[in-house]
């Protein structure tokens, strides 16, 4: 079985966001950047696959030589090999018919990408690269087992989960769950030592041009001050649900 991981390329969740150019374009100065979340787990699934089933395992991003350290960290995991798409990710259909010519060339059985990346929050991509290429394809996926080209999948829905069954090729969007958390993979030394002997091929992109373009970025504003109410002044706390924060 052969295995294709979409990997995004994003800023820590715990990393401080600014904008620049009037707030049209992010700014990645100080910005610390790892394998996206959804991804991750992804990747930890199909690392199980490889070691219990013999699968090979290619990582795939769109984006800059910036990645390409992200993508080394998934060799490191334990990935065979890794491509880059040298273009930027901007929007959704121009990175989704990349990933799909990617799949087509590679003749992938599966291809695994987490259900939406932890900074544009599109949730687009997968369904997108599923859509072009005629293939199967679960969402929020959080529970896969293949036997041959059957798949047994479990996925997230609203107030519980549901199970289905398909076959492949077939491609999902994962997310947490898919793995536990305590089997996430940490690269240790040898795995490093071996990501560098791991072929990492940079492939120009097609000729499609992003549709989309950013025109600016806003951040949450800032929560306000906790205004504290004594118990014995009821009327004033009513008057403020009521008349201020309009919750009542």
């Amino acid at each position: 079985m052969k295995i294709l991981v979409c990997i995004s390329h994003v800023p820590d969740t715990t990393s401080k966001i600014n904008f620049t150019n009037n707030d049209t374009e992010f700014d990645t100065n100080g910005v610390q950047f790892v394998i996206n979340p959804n991804d991750e787990f992804g990747l930890t699934r199909a690392i199980w696959f490889k070691e219990k089933q013999g699968a090979t395992v290619t990582v795939v991003n769109v984006g800059g030589t910036d990645a390409e350290a992200t993508l080394r960290k998934a060799l490191a995991i334990g990935a065979d090999e890794a491509i880059r798409i040298n273009a930027n990710p901007k929007d959704g259909m121009f990175v989704a018919k990349q990933l799909a010519e990617v799949v087509k060339q590679g003749g992938y059985d599966l291809v695994i990408a987490g259900k939406e990346s932890l900074d544009y929050n599109g949730g687009m991509v997968p369904g997108m690269i599923a859509g072009l290429l005629g293939y199967n394809f679960i969402n929020s996926c959080t529970g896969l087992e293949i036997d041959g080209t059957t798949v047994k999948a479990i996925r997230e829905i609203d107030g519980g989960k549901e199970t289905l069954s398909t076959s492949l090729p077939l491609i999902i969007g994962g997310q947490k769950g898919l793995v536990e958390e305590k089997d996430l993979r940490i690269p240790n030394m040898r795995g490093i030592m071996m990501a560098r002997s791991k072929a990492l091929t940079v492939n120009e992109p097609t000729g499609d041009n992003n549709a989309t373009q950013a025109v600016k970025f806003e951040k949450p504003a800032p929560k306000s001050a906790v205004k504290l109410i004594s118990s014995d002044n009821l009327d004033e706390l009513v008057n403020l649900l009521h008349n201020e924060a309009k919750v009542i």
